[in-house]
């Protein structure tokens, strides 16, 4: 089965529409910096989550997921269990943090404990993770799209590109998180319709699904040893922990969502509404992947060689679902992708006005100059996003770069985020040695070490912890 002209017009409507209903709060962005960066504190607590939920999904969750479990079993679900304790200290400690100091970026803290050295780390170490994230959600979004439409994978990058930096430019973060909660809607529509499609198109019924899947092990979290080179079960736990305290206690993408709620506790309510709700969708994703496996065992003969890991799902959503829905499902793919450019496009520009411009502009300046900044910000990072997206097509294994990135520029920066929770007082130097330790562990993890990938973040926040800790028990006698 092809596309029809229905599945495009469903797809073209979606997107357009998305695009337009961004673009329809220019003029509430406008009202200033405020407006533009944490819209004024008024959103209601439902956006908030479903921003905070589809700022989490990407377009890696949307074909990684399903592409894990086919191929392996439900071991990267274990990412999902430790939300509730990451949201628990979250919501305990870094939501009242932050709320309390009234400042739309998430390293203004940082200054206060260690000095601007520290918060201008930070910060760039966040503005390469994004741009990096950009270009790779880009790559990835492009790849798929380019398998079902047959279009050039360049042209859908730019494309892509320009388009979900129109809204976001013009809309700022209002448009940004509203069309957020409605990507994460039909993201999740999308899903459960292709799980459902997936159950009940056995040859023999629901059952068979189970019994096929049950009889290659599927269904297994993973190995519960000690062993540190596997993803066992202890593994992805632990990193999945450092990496959700990473995400919902200093990631600007999460923390900018905290400001926009109109109270603490509705910023708390939402963040655990979109915590939470990521982890049931998460299931639904390793549930299709295994889906997908019982399907093509059942239907002998029914997918093509070649078409493997990753690319089962979109073959499955162009040849095995109905007219429409086969729209449906690939605008909710692209939904994944276009809410998370969408969202490194507003906060990075946001930390570049007030943790650069801002910081380092002598004299006051005046609001207008400020929004020009942002603008300006917001363009400049989707328009390099876009090249790094481009860039990204001479790497094979995106996904493993886009890791490999993501630990280096952000390993070490929750390791410092604990040390001045911990530490009342640390001396400038103490945390200059404690970041330096970090990094070389960082460096020997991703390049050098036989240990598991998902240990980066793991090992590089403890030696910057620890060691500052250490540091200043020793100096402060």
């Amino acid at each position: 089965m092809e596309l029809t002209l229905l599945d495009y017009i469903v797809f073209f409507l979606f997107v357009g529409g998305v695009a337009l209903f961004g673009c329809s709060f220019f003029f509430k962005s406008r009202r200033g910096v405020a407006a533009f960066t944490a819209a004024e504190g008024s959103l209601p607590s439902w956006v908030v989550g479903m921003s905070i939920f589809a700022t989490f999904v990407s377009s890696i969750s949307f074909l990684g997921l399903p592409g894990g479990s086919y191929a392996g079993n439900w071991n990267q679900l274990v990412f999902s269990l430790s939300i509730p304790l990451a949201m628990w200290v979250a919501a305990k400690v870094f939501i009242p943090l932050y709320r309390n100091l009234d400042s739309v970026s998430a390293y203004h803290y940082i200054e206060l404990k260690f000095g601007y050295w520290a918060r201008a780390y930070v910060a760039v170490c966040y503005l390469l993770t994004q741009l990096a994230r950009v270009g790779s959600i880009l790559l990835l979004l492009a790849i798929p799209i380019n398998t079902m439409f047959g279009w050039d994978i360049s042209t859908i990058i730019i494309a892509t590109g320009l388009l979900t930096l129109v809204y976001s430019l013009l809309g700022g973060i209002s448009a940004v998180m509203w069309t957020d909660a409605i990507q994460g809607i039909i993201l999740i529509l999308g899903a459960i319709t292709c799980a459902l499609l997936l159950t009940f198109g056995m040859p023999e019924g629901p059952k068979q699904l189970f019994e096929i899947a049950a009889e290659h092990d599927k269904f297994s979290l993973g190995s519960f040893s000690l062993v540190l080179t596997e993803p066992t079960f202890w593994v992805v736990f632990v990193y999945g922990l450092l990496t959700n305290m990473q995400n919902y206690g200093i990631d600007q993408n999460y923390v900018q969502r905290y400001m926009t709620a109109k109270s603490t506790r509705e910023a708390v309510k939402s963040t655990l509404f979109g915590g939470l709700l990521y982890i049931p969708v998460s299931l639904v994703f390793v549930y299709i992947g295994t889906a997908l496996f019982s399907y093509y065992q059942a239907h002998a003969g029914l997918l093509p060689e070649g078409v493997v890991g990753d690319k089962v799902f979109p073959y499955f959503i162009v040849h095995g679902l109905p007219t429409g829905i086969t729209g449906l499902v690939i605008a909710s793919l692209f939904a994944a992708g276009m809410s998370t450019i969408s969202t490194s496009i507003n906060s990075s520009a946001t930390i570049l006005l007030t943790d650069f411009y801002k910081r380092l502009h002598k004299g006051d300046s005046s609001p207008r100059q400020q929004m020009t900044v942002l603008y300006l910000a917001s363009a400049a990072v989707g328009i390099i996003g876009i090249g790094v997206g481009m860039l990204m097509m001479k790497i094979d294994g995106v996904l493993d770069a886009w890791w490999k990135l993501a630990s280096i520029f952000s390993g070490g920066m929750l390791g410092l985020f604990l040390l001045g929770l911990v530490c009342h007082k640390v001396k400038r130097a103490n945390g200059v040695v404690a970041v330096a330790v970090g990094l070389a562990v960082i460096a020997w993890m991703s390049f050098l070490a036989p240990l598991h990938t998902y240990l980066t973040i793991v090992f590089g926040t403890m030696a910057i912890f620890l060691t500052g800790f250490v540091l200043t028990k020793l100096t402060s006698k």
